[in-house]
């Protein structure tokens, strides 16, 4: 009789569509949504990837005592994917602009399941929105918008959406240069106008931008904790123009192996 091993179990925070005023239909619904590329990024090493929900303890239909908890003592790592902005409020600052504002509901949603696979020991990689998020929740900052903030910027965000690219360079003797084999780094997907100010407690930064914009991050502490600004996902198989990512999945995945 021959065993089948079991496959790693990897969470994927939800994105939230909040009802459309003066909608119909499904629009007047609360959404959790998964983006279609990142989900099948990470199932490309034959991984069960299952979308985390947001757990309402007040919610209308309480059916369960199922917390964000059971997920991460489950479940075998997490992946932070991208979407709205954070909010300003989430590090004591006052949103900017009205449009700036991000996503409160989201924000508590996913720093509570953050904090629980942390607590629990399982590893965690933030994707853009993702990997802000990281950064806020160990005490970091954001800069709220990179082309008022920050006008020597070159651009991180484009109409061309997925098919915007800038360079990044690998911190040297960091652990990203160690998976990648060198400094070099390489093209990348941006697609973001908010980025890391200052650092979170213990985080160090792993990539950065020409411009000296900070591209990737982790966590000093006990498990492994990651993030990168770039969308990983898009970067499609074979295209020798882009950065294969692989080395940072593949990291990802041997931390939740064990």
């Amino acid at each position: 009789m021959s065993f089948r091993r079991r496959p790693i179990h990897v969470g994927l925070s939800a994105r939230i569509h909040h009802p459309v005023p003066d909608s119909q239909g499904i629009h007047t619904r609360t959404l959790q949504v998964l983006e279609q590329s990142i989900a099948q990024w990470v199932q490309s090493r034959d991984v069960l990837v299952l979308m985390v929900p947001s757990v309402l303890q007040d919610g209308i239909l309480m059916r369960s005592n199922i917390r964000l908890r059971d997920y991460a003592e489950y479940l075998d790592g997490l992946i932070l994917q991208g979407g709205a902005d954070v909010s300003p409020l989430a590090y004591g600052e006052t949103p900017l602009q009205p449009a700036w504002a991000g996503d409160p509901v989201r924000d508590a949603y996913e720093l509570e399941l953050l904090h629980e696979f942390m607590e629990a020991g399982k590893p965690v990689l933030g994707i853009c929105r993702g990997m802000q998020l990281i950064n806020v929740a160990l005490g970091g900052s954001l800069y709220q918008d990179l082309p008022t903030q920050c006008p020597t910027a070159i651009a991180h965000e484009h109409e061309d959406y997925d098919r915007h690219v800038h360079s990044v360079r690998f911190s040297a003797d960091g652990q990203f240069a160690r998976w990648f084999g060198g400094e070099a780094g390489g093209a990348v997907v941006s697609i973001h106008h908010q980025a890391v100010h200052r650092l979170g407690n213990e985080v160090i930064v792993e990539a950065e931008a020409d411009d000296g914009i900070i591209e990737a991050i982790r966590w000093k502490g006990r498990s492994f904790v990651c993030g990168v600004q770039w969308h990983p996902e898009f970067h499609h198989h074979g295209d020798g123009g882009l950065l294969d990512c692989a080395p940072v999945l593949d990291a990802f995945l041997a931390a939740a192996r064990h």
